[in-house]
């Protein structure tokens, strides 16, 4: 049998290569974007909510009849009502920025490709790529080069739209008649003569429908994008997922709904607007065209100064970010209310992903700058790097939690032994972290799940006592995608399947795992922590789960540190 072949290992060398020697050009590349969509978002928010509606009505009646418009009318006020304008402006800006860059390197590549056959050949296996690859790849070595925040979700959205514009620019120009190609070879056209008065006026209904594709393919990147930490509708989205707040997904689901419908009717109807014979389309569109560059300009050139950074304040040398995770997890609120009571009002909370997270961690860690990230423990970071948490003498994060075995209500009548297995399941953050450390070294989880076990047969011993084994009895095990519930779900599931059953595993957010035991479509958990970070959950669903008690003490929340940065209390964040 051959051996297996170390693909992960090579790219992850190789990555990691890139991240060390293009740091200055991706940092510069940030900076770029990041000056770009924000002065873009001031443009678009600088008017009342009304103007801007008001503007795309227009937009959207001129180009798509009067029907369209009252559509585009009646939708964004009611976005505005739902109080998701804020949000809007941040994804419109985000799809805008992605679709420039598509178009800006997506109809290049296609204009060559159309005229040279060996350009296409490498090109499409290429493209192939980029449309299968799931757009989750995109962002895990996004979030190394860029960091956490709205440009590794502009990339991986250009990454993931730019396909159908370059495919439909090289359909659109190789579709153009022969004979009209020989007709103005005959007049004595020169290459680019052919290509901007005959080739790309004939394509261009063609590529216009691929950059409407485009559009839509990036408006769908919205949601995850917000997984590192972009922020706009994407982001309520998420928020609302991990809450399970159905009301609150659904209106930010419908503002989504509404914007892409705008932008698909107005993009496809940009050539030949339906109102285009009443009033030249130069004229509007040169309007429009003014009322967004001017103030743009004027924003970027505006006379914005720059502060120089004081290397002795951490406040600015982390730019007052916090790196956070999941929105709605309990640790983010818990977060909140530490910035609530040490006032730090100018300070921002990043919120993300726990592997967004420890992505930036890793980031700076390597090259010793300054970060502060939310963070709890067992945790594998606290092993691989030199962490610290900063004193909070207010209490802000309270005292050390639990990790609590919660089952649904039934399980101990339907399956005994395999409840009292899960009730008798406690281990030390020791042992958590000894699994945590093998699976960040690369390790499966089920691998190093398995491996713990074989090796700490006295504890496993104590679990299963007196217990008989099963045959084939059906247990479905959730857990959230948290490094130490990924450690203690794998290896409760291996001991279960030691002793006979079927056990399935479901990665879930906080919010459908508590739900999912809840209501009998999951049988148990070893991952709900209390009384902290999961309290809202449990207030929501206690009366039809079963607290089988903690299956780890000691564990703690806070605001985490390296150890070379000269701060040792939230305290200190207040004045430096």
């Amino acid at each position: 049998m051959l051996p297996e072949i170390p693909l992960a290992d090579w790219v992850d060398s190789f990555v990691h290569w890139i991240t060390i020697h293009f740091q200055t050009f991706f940092s510069s590349l940030t900076q770029i974007i990041e000056t770009l969509l924000d002065n873009l978002v001031k443009v678009l928010g600088m008017a009342p909510s009304l103007v801007l509606i008001l503007l795309i009505t227009i937009l959207a009646w001129y180009t798509s009849r009067w029907t369209m418009g009252l559509f585009s009318l009646l939708g964004l006020l009611l976005v505005d009502n739902l109080g998701l304008w804020d949000a809007t402006i941040n994804t419109l800006a985000l799809v805008l920025a992605s679709v420039a860059l598509t178009v800006i390197i997506g109809i290049p590549l296609g204009i060559w490709a159309s005229q040279n056959d060996k350009v296409k050949q490498i090109i499409t296996p290429i493209l192939d790529f980029m449309q299968t690859m799931p757009a989750f790849v995109y962002l895990i070595p996004a979030i190394l080069f860029f960091g956490i925040g709205v440009v590794p979700g502009i990339l991986a959205s250009v990454i993931f739209a730019v396909p159908p514009t370059i495919r439909l620019t090289i359909l659109g120009i190789r579709e153009v008649p022969t004979e009209l190609i020989e007709a103005s070879n005959a007049f004595g056209s020169t290459t680019w003569q052919r290509l901007f008065k005959v080739q790309l006026p004939l394509a261009a209904p063609t590529i216009l429908a691929g950059i409407n594709q485009s559009i839509m393919l990036a408006l769908s990147m919205v949601v995850i994008a917000s997984l590192v930490g972009a922020p706009g509708l994407g982001a309520e989205v998420y928020r609302a997922v991990s809450q399970i707040k159905v009301g609150a997904g659904f209106e930010a689901g419908l503002s989504i709904v509404i914007i892409a419908i705008i932008l698909d009717r107005i993009s496809q109807n940009l050539r030949k607007p339906v109102y285009g014979k009443t009033i030249s389309k130069k004229y509007v569109y040169g309007l429009f065209a003014a009322l967004l560059v001017i103030p743009y300009l004027v924003t970027s050139f505006g006379g914005n100064t720059t502060e120089k950074i004081s290397p002795n304040n951490v406040g600015e040398q982390v730019q007052y970010e916090i790196t956070g995770i999941d929105p709605g997890a309990g640790l983010m609120t818990a977060t909140a209310k530490a910035m609530k009571d040490y006032n730090l009002k100018d300070w921002k909370l990043k919120e993300g992903s726990s592997a967004a997270m420890t992505a930036e961690l890793q980031k700076a860690y390597e090259q010793k700058q300054p970060i502060i990230v939310t963070g709890w423990t067992p945790h594998w970071m606290f092993a691989k790097y030199k962490l610290k948490y900063l004193k909070d003498p207010k209490e802000s994060f309270g005292k050390s939690e639990s990790i609590h075995t919660i089952v649904r209500k039934g399980f101990k009548e339907d399956n005994p032994n395999a409840y009292k297995i899960l009730d008798s399941f406690y281990w030390n953050p020791t042992d958590m972290e000894e699994v945590m450390v093998d699976i960040q070294n690369g390790a499966k989880p089920e691998e190093a799940a398995k491996k713990w076990v074989v090796h700490h047969p006295d504890i496993v011993k104590k679990w299963t006592q007196g217990v008989q084994k099963g045959n084939g009895q059906k247990v479905s095990l959730v857990y959230v995608a948290w490094e130490s519930e990924i450690a203690s779900t794998n290896v409760i599931g291996s001991v279960l399947k030691n002793q006979g059953y079927n056990v399935t595993l479901k990665q879930v957010e906080a919010g459908p795992m508590f739900a999912g035991v809840a209501n009998g479509s999951a049988d148990a958990m070893v991952a709900a922590w209390f009384p902290t970070t999961h309290k809202d959950y449990l207030n929501t669903y206690k009366n039809q789960l079963v607290d089988l008690g903690p299956n780890l003490k000691g564990t703690k929340l806070g605001l985490v540190v390296p150890e070379y940065m000269p701060i040792n209390s939230i305290s200190d964040l207040e004045n430096k």
